[in-house]
C-alpha cells in the first residue's frame, strides 16, 4: 500500500537576510501544515522552556554520542554549547507523511544536503548587499565592524547558492512566503515524488 512521505524543506541564506522573520510569518498563517524541526542543544533550559517543545535538551556526552552515531542531520558548536538537528525526529515526522521545515545557516544546509539529497533546499536571498547591510544596521545590536564582517561573510554564502534548488528573494516578507508555499506545492507534484503511487495503482496494490 502506497504511503506518502513528507518533504524536508530547508530554508537557508546569509545572516541578516530574514530567515527567522519569514519562517515565523509562514507559521503564523492558518493554512500552514509544516512541522517545524525542533533543534537539540546542550545548553541549559531557560525559564519557561520545555524539553521536546522548545528544544531537545541533552548533556554534552549524549550529544557527542549522537554525533558519533551519525544521528544528527547537522550540528555546530556555538559559545561553548552544541546545537543540532536530530535525525530520528525528522525521519519519524517525514515517515508519518508530514512536511518538516528546517531553518538553518548555509553551513548546516550543506551538511543536510549530504544526508537527505531528496530534500527541498531554498536559498533566501537579499534584494542586494546594500539592502542586507541596511537590515543589519537596523537591528541596532552590532558594531560597524561586526556588520562589515557579516556582509563579507554574506558574499561568501551567496557564492554557495549553487547548492540549492530554488532561490527566493526576500524583497517583502509576504512575497517571500507566497513564493516558498508555491515552490512546496510544485515539489509535491514533481513526477519523481508521485510516480510510485501510480505504479502501485497500475499493479493493483492501491
Amino acid at each position: 500500500m502506497y504511503k506518502k512521505r513528507g518533504l524536508l524543506i530547508v530554508l537557508s541564506g546569509p545572516s541578516g537576510v530574514g530567515k527567522g522573520t519569514v519562517r515565523k510569518e509562514l507559521f503564523s498563517q492558518p493554512n500552514t501544515n509544516y512541522e517545524y524541526s525542533i533543534s537539540m542543544t546542550t545548553r541549559n533550559p531557560r525559564e519557561g522552556e520545555v524539553d521536546g517543545v522548545d528544544y531537545f535538551f541533552k548533556s554534552r556526552e549524549e550529544f557527542e554520542t549522537l554525533i558519533e552515531q551519525g544521528r544528527l542531520l547537522e550540528h555546530a558548536e556555538y559559545v561553548g554549547n552544541y546545537y543540532g538537528t536530530p535525525l530520528d525526529y525528522v525521519e519519524e515526522t517525514l515517515e508519518a507523511g508530514r512536511d518538516v521545515f528546517l531553518e538553518i545557516e548555509v553551513v548546516g544546509a550543506a551538511q543536510v544536503r549530504k544526508q537527505v539529497p531528496d530534500g527541498l533546499f531554498i536559498f533566501l536571498a537579499p534584494p542586494s548587499l546594500s539592502a542586507l547591510e541596511d537590515r543589519l544596521v537596523g537591528r541596532g545590536t552590532e558594531t560597524t565592524e561586526v556588520i562589515q564582517s557579516r556582509v563579507g561573510k554574506a558574499r561568501e554564502e551567496l557564492e554557495m547558492m549553487n547548492l540549492y534548488d530554488y532561490v527566493v528573494e526576500n524583497d517583502e516578507v509576504q512575497n517571500a512566503c507566497d513564493r516558498i508555499n508555491a515552490i512546496v506545492t510544485a515539489e509535491h507534484c514533481r513526477r519523481e515524488r508521485v510516480e510510485k503511487r501510480y505504479i502501485q495503482m497500475l499493479e493493483g496494490d492501491f
